[in-house]
């Protein structure tokens, strides 16, 4: 008897895996997988959940209409150029639905997020990985590949798994070196966590060009990873397109009024911020004291690196050993590493003092 056949090549997609939330044995439970902040949501954007309770029967406003208003009022954007989407990976999977298919190509820096080339599969497109220079997206290496079958670059700026960003400056040559049927898209997750001077999100070049979309998403410095809301700040063309295949209600009621709340909450993303300029460069330099290698990050996590595969699995162990849940990075071609979360200060001690104890004792 014969069965429905999925379309080639789906079945060669390896599914993309979450980071951990448990550890079995342990007394606490410490989530540093998933680049969660520590701090939790906004009690606004709870309580602006929990007020939704009573009205579950009904539809959600299928244009976002107040979520983009308070998006563009916060970030100094054209409500009319938002889209929403199910999270920023919902939008990732519509841009290249609506841009790329069977024969085209879909290009992305060597260590980018592992979403660009499973949605290049499920529509028959060929992901291809340029290699990074010092874990770094490497501008010449991407515009090297670009072929006529290029139909989208993806750019994670800054970027997941290293925590590595480019300039405004490179990220203008990048787009002055694609043709003008390439789009660029820029995956801005961790914007929110740079405080650098030669660093853009990408909004000004949405606004001058019509080749470039920026990704956002409220699951990292908002909190709101359980409610799965995105956004993308697009040029009319992209914009109108990506509301043309969207499904109708694709943002929930309650997702959206926790992110209008989140938007308004800015002393609590505004303490986010500043818990993380204090522990990120703690947790980078007493790692580096004690053997280790962590890689620069402007995000909220930091790639730590062992001196091998086997070595970053043992000092996972150690890690899980106490309660606290990393994360492996042999999916991204990175065995030898680790991803940490910057977390509460206790967390972040006890991974150090984890990892010491681990080291003195191999």
């Amino acid at each position: 008897m014969s069965s429905p056949e999925p379309k080639p090549g789906i079945l060669d997609i390896q599914a993309y895996v979450g980071g951990g939330h448990e550890a079995p044995g342990a007394n606490r439970v410490i989530v540093l997988s998933a680049n969660e902040t520590p701090l939790g949501p906004s009690p606004k954007a709870v309580s602006a959940y929990e007020a939704l309770a009573g009205s579950l029967h009904r539809y959600p406003d299928g244009d976002s209409a107040e979520l983009r208003a308070a998006i563009a009022e916060r970030f100094g954007c054209d409500a009319a150029r938002i889209v929403c989407g199910n999270g920023s990976d919902e939008l990732i999977s519509l841009l290249i639905r609506s841009y790329a298919g069977q024969g085209d190509e879909v290009l992305y820096s060597r260590h980018g997020f592992m979403m660009y080339p499973i949605s290049a599969r499920t529509v028959g497109a060929t992901p291809v990985a340029a290699p990074e220079a010092n874990y770094t997206v490497d501008v010449d290496a991407i515009l090297s590949r670009v072929t006529p079958r290029t139909r989208i670059v993806f750019i994670a700026n800054p970027n997941n798994p290293t925590g590595s960003y480019i300039s405004t400056d490179e990220m203008c040559r990048l787009r002055a070196g694609l043709p003008d049927d390439v789009l660029l898209a820029i995956d801005a997750a961790y914007a929110e966590y740079v405080t650098r001077n030669d660093y853009t999100s990408g909004i000004e070049l949405v606004e001058e060009f019509d080749n470039v979309v920026m990704t956002r998403t409220f699951s990292k410095i908002f909190g709101l990873a359980a409610l799965r809301l995105g956004w993308a700040y697009c040029p009319p063309a992209v914009a109108d397109v990506l509301n043309r295949v969207r499904g109708p209600f694709n943002v929930t009621a309650a997702a959206q009024a926790a992110g209008v709340a989140a938007l308004a909450d800015i002393a609590h993303t505004d303490r986010g911020l500043a818990h993380n300029d204090t522990w990120l460069p703690w947790l980078t330099e007493k790692l580096n004291g004690i053997g280790l290698t962590v890689h620069p990050s402007v995000g909220n996590f930091i790639l730590v690196r062992f001196a091998s595969a086997e070595a970053a699995d043992k000092g996972y162990e150690a890690l899980m050993a106490v309660g606290v849940i990393a994360r492996q990075m042999g999916g991204y071609g990175l065995p030898e590493c680790i991803r940490i979360t910057v977390g509460l200060e206790d967390e972040n001690q006890l991974v150090v003092q984890a990892l010491k104890n681990h080291l003195a004792g191999s």
